[in-house]
């Protein structure tokens, strides 16, 4: 829900001013130095620079792949360069996989090929392929309710399309068949499964990405068919013959192995123990380069911070990067985080995160105690003039930061235009000729608003209730 605009009494400017007094409103001085920095922001080109050089230098960066290695590397590196007053790593531990190959074609009635790929970490077929009838469902809630007769030794067919949506709110009633297609046509017997693409597009491209795998017993090859592929298949079956498809899928499960939380601070100069973390992640998936998913929010988090740093003096309270490894495959990063820092939650004052490509940012959203609702308005102050408007009270923060909301930490979110987000996510198509340097820049100048007033208030913005 939008707060809406209240008309000023006298009994409601009086609740106003204590409720200012309570969030220690911003000063003046700060509110001029956040606008000096928005302004900059808008001229510079650097987070630009930033995923230029991630999707050219390194490229893919799969959960503990080679690429991941690289691109740790290349954060520490580039943090130091940008003037973090400290760099470092955390280890973590990820199950790892190679991809392989994976083909697909109609045998029967009308025979020819369909562009595919498989889900994250499924399974290959045996040895020259699996040859099974389709059998189609419109969910994977209706495939979880069919008998396992009509499933097994079949390739189960989810035929679910996601919608189009600004905020990108089709994805989750359409990820499920991803996330949990596999393990129901698994414990029904299926000989395989195949889902539509989880995107918006119409191009012949599938889409990648995770789904759920832990005590799957005998799981089986999962992969996501294109757009146009998807309706091809719902066409020959509408013809009311049987319609035959063989599999060809090779992929490789590795030995669990390490990745790294890439982190990196500007130290606060009264209160460097109280933290601001705001973030992104650092791996992706292998088809494209990872430009919009995440290089864009690893530029415009790393930028934020580079424009901290170069102000007279450090801020107040520490702004601490933290470039999150394997949130692909399940916010591996994130949670190991929070268990390895689960005694210091109560200094961290807020988090946010950059996931959600390189659109123009429309909405500003935060989950914060109503006693503190004045400082996210002065926030708003600056906001505005580059298109915000101000949204709810119900922020997750994003994927990574949603694992320290749930700890009760106060979370901001800067939501971007997703329209087309998901024509790109998670395919060969998410390139960096998807990133729109003006647009970054607008990015950059929200969040270092945002950001540089978080870390400089004088008090600070509470604990938020759990919902259990």
């Amino acid at each position: 829900m939008f707060r809406p605009l209240l008309t000023l009494t006298g009994g409601l400017i009086a609740a106003l001013a204590v409720t200012a007094a309570q969030a220690k409103p911003l000063t003046q001085e700060d509110l001029s130095v956040a606008e000096v920095l928005r302004d900059r922001a808008l001229e510079s080109s650097d987070a630009y620079s930033i995923v230029e050089s991630l999707t050219v230098e390194v490229g893919p960066r799969p959960a503990g792949s080679e690429g991941d290695r690289r691109a740790v590397a290349w954060a520490q590196e580039k943090m130091k360069a940008l003037g973090f007053d400290r760099v470092y790593t955390e280890q973590i531990e990820v199950p790892r996989w190679n991809r392989g190959h994976a083909h697909a074609r109609v045998v029967a009635p009308f025979p020819q090929p369909l562009v595919v790929t498989s889900l994250g970490y499924s399974v290959g077929t045996p040895e020259g392929g699996v040859s099974a009838e389709i059998v189609e469902f419109a969910d994977v809630e209706a495939l979880m309710k069919a008998p396992a007769r009509k499933v097994k030794g079949k390739i189960a067919f989810i035929n679910k399309r996601m919608e189009r949506a600004r905020t990108g709110e089709g994805y989750g009633p359409a990820v499920g068949g991803r996330s949990k297609g596999m393990r129901a046509a698994a414990e029904k017997g299926a000989a395989a499964l195949l889902i539509r693409s989880v995107g918006t597009d119409s191009d012949r491209f599938a889409h990648t990405g995770m789904m759920s795998i832990d005590g799957v017993e005998n799981p089986v090859p999962a992969l996501a068919l294109s757009a146009p592929d998807a309706n091809l298949l719902e066409a020959m079956l509408k013809r009311g013959k049987p319609v035959e498809v063989k599999l060809d899928v090779h992929n490789q499960r590795l030995e669990d192995g390490p990745s790294f939380n890439v982190i990196g601070e500007i130290t606060g100069r009264e209160k460097p123990e109280e933290v601001m973390i705001i973030g992104a992640h650092l791996d992706s998936w292998d088809e494209g380069t990872g430009a919009l998913d995440d290089g864009a929010g690893v530029a415009i988090v790393m930028e934020t911070a580079r424009l901290i740093a170069e102000l007279p003096q450090r801020p107040r309270r520490t702004l601490r990067v933290v470039l999150y490894g394997a949130e692909e495959i399940g916010l591996v990063g994130a949670k190991q985080y929070v268990d390895a820092h689960r005694s210091e939650l109560d200094n961290i004052v807020a988090v946010s995160e950059s996931d959600f490509g390189a659109g123009k940012i429309w909405r500003f959203d935060t989950r914060l105690p109503e006693s503190k609702f004045a400082i996210a308005d002065q926030i708003m102050q600056l906001l505005a003039p580059l298109g915000i408007e101000r949204g709810n009270n119900k922020s997750s923060g994003g994927p990574d930061s949603s694992v320290f909301v749930a700890q009760g930490v106060p979370a901001f979110g800067l939501y971007q235009d997703g329209s087309d987000y998901f024509d790109y996510h998670h395919t060969p198509n998410d390139t960096l000729d998807k990133v729109d340097p003006k647009i970054l820049q607008q990015n950059v100048a929200a969040w270092v608003v945002m950001s540089f007033l978080t870390v400089e208030m004088e008090g600070d913005l509470g604990r938020v209730p759990t919902e259990h």
